[in-house]
């Protein structure tokens, strides 16, 4: 079955997705990104660590800031907050986290639909940057809300909702249900964005014929594998030209994804900045020969130039040794 090209898109993921690796998946074939998700309070506080999380750059438009809280009047403040800056406001209705949940925000907030259409409907009425929805299923207790919620928001006008085809209880486990995705979309004439284990070709194949969605949202397939965007459409056969790593074998573009989000962690970051950088390095390194003992050895460097050469030098020597490797293959 052959699909006409549609929006893909990177999730939103607390630790993961900085400017810098925004920027990244954008240039490996992301159609539009979103920021870590971001408490209201903490945007309404003005706490600077909150404000760094919203920051953007021209080469990310649209720019698309994610929040998430419990109190309506903070998250309708919030919105006013942002509009200056937002070409459209994601609001979190899907982050199973205990202490995120405790507060009544994220995911916890589906046990409670008209809490959730109040929400919208007030921070809708407080901006015109349009405003769109990420939510799961449900919470896993009782009915899933998600149908509802999802028809309700409809009416209320929200630009488009992302389903991540799983409840809270089922956290990251499990499979994600890409049928229920499927009645959403059916039942709104809106856009609905599918999210939950997509992570190649075929699988993001299977899921627009289960769902019907109208593009594809990619979370944990895209941590340290920001080609991902690339490889997806050009699986599909649709026109995307070549990767900016040029042609070669998927080692030298683990490389030169690294070595680009080194480029862009020093052009957007402060020397406060590029907090995450540790934990990309073990995203990109996840699974490769010699990773383990390399990643021993980044424990110890404190320095963020010199652990991201480190990792730079790793994967540049394993790029060598795989081109030596295929050379000799093809001697055989």
């Amino acid at each position: 079955m052959d699909f006409s090209p549609v929006p893909i898109s990177l999730a939103p993921m607390a630790g993961v997705t900085d400017l810098a690796y925004r920027l990244l998946a954008r240039e490996c074939g992301a159609d539009f990104t979103v920021t870590e998700f971001t408490a209201a309070s903490g945007l309404t506080r003005r706490n600077t660590y909150s404000w760094l999380k919203v920051e953007t750059d021209p080469r990310e438009a649209p720019f698309i800031p994610q929040i998430f809280g419990g109190d309506i009047s903070e998250m309708a403040k919030t919105v006013e907050m942002l509009e200056d800056r937002a070409d459209i406001i994601d609001i979190n209705f899907g982050c199973p986290a205990p202490k995120v949940c405790r507060n009544d925000a994220g995911a916890a907030l589906l046990r409670d639909p008209d809490k959730v259409v109040n929400m919208v409907r007030r921070c809708i009425s407080s901006t015109d940057v349009p405003i769109s929805v990420k939510m799961r299923l449900g919470t896993g207790s009782g009915e899933n809300t998600a149908l509802e919620i999802s028809q309700r928001l409809a009416e209320e006008g929200v630009l488009r909702i992302c389903v991540h085809g799983r409840t809270l209880r089922q956290r990251y486990s499990g499979t994600a249900d890409w049928n229920q995705i499927k009645e959403i979309s059916d039942s709104v004439d809106i856009p609905v964005i599918a999210n939950g284990d997509v992570i190649d070709t075929y699988s993001a194949k299977a899921c627009l014929q289960a769902t019907g969605a109208s593009g594809l949202m990619i979370g944990r397939g895209a941590i340290g594998r920001p080609t991902v965007f690339h490889e997806i459409k050009q699986g599909m056969g649709w026109s995307v030209g070549n990767p900016p790593w040029g042609e070669g074998s998927p080692s030298k573009a683990r490389r030169w994804c690294w070595d680009r989000y080194l480029e862009l962690s020093e052009e957007v970051f402060d020397e406060s900045g590029g907090k995450n950088l540790k934990r990309h390095a073990v995203s990109f390194t996840k699974g490769l020969p010699g990773a383990s003992a390399m990643r021993v050895r980044l424990h110890s460097i404190q320095d963020k130039e010199k652990l991201g050469d480190e990792v730079s030098r790793y994967l540049h020597n394993l790029e060598e040794d795989g081109t030596q490797s295929e050379i000799a293959s093809s001697n055989l």
